[in-house]
């Protein structure tokens, strides 16, 4: 395994996970709420109009960040080598994961760790373990390679 050192940025790494676990903990210090993406747009559904408005704004600010960011630099390229079928089984899949797990990647990998909570770690081991075997099981056994 070589590493890409023209993908290599651990600058823009290391500003946006300090960026990430910024607005964790200002959610978490301000309201006591958790940052876990899949609660906060699946409360968008069901929650009264103070819980609403919090939650919208959350979402606008994660779908406006890029546009920021494009006014300081160029964004990179983004190819998507999945037919459009794949990406809607891909997202239903993710979906039903995270309704199963009580909570997203987000949820539990950045604020679950974070707090020490064994039932995301577990979580998080689950949803590794099923990323690098569906990795693996696409690039190695279904492709030939």
């Amino acid at each position: 395994m070589s590493l890409d050192l023209a993908h290599f940025t651990p600058g823009a790494s290391l500003a946006g996970g300090l960026l990430i676990g910024v607005a964790v903990a200002i959610l978490l210090l301000g309201s006591g709420r958790i940052a876990g993406i899949s609660g906060i747009v699946g409360g968008l559904l069901d929650a009264d109009a103070g819980e609403r408005a919090w939650r919208a704004a959350f979402i606008v600010g994660l779908c406006a960040a890029p546009w920021a960011w494009r006014a300081l630099t160029a964004l990179p390229a983004v190819t998507i080598d999945a037919s459009w079928p794949t990406l809607a089984v891909a997202g239903l899949l993710v979906g039903i994961g995270t309704r199963y797990a009580s909570g997203c990647t987000s949820g539990h990998g950045v604020c679950g760790l974070s707090r020490g909570s064994l039932r995301s770690l577990a979580a998080t081991l689950t949803f590794m373990a099923v990323g690098f075997l569906t990795v693996f099981v696409c690039r190695h056994l279904l492709s030939g390679g």
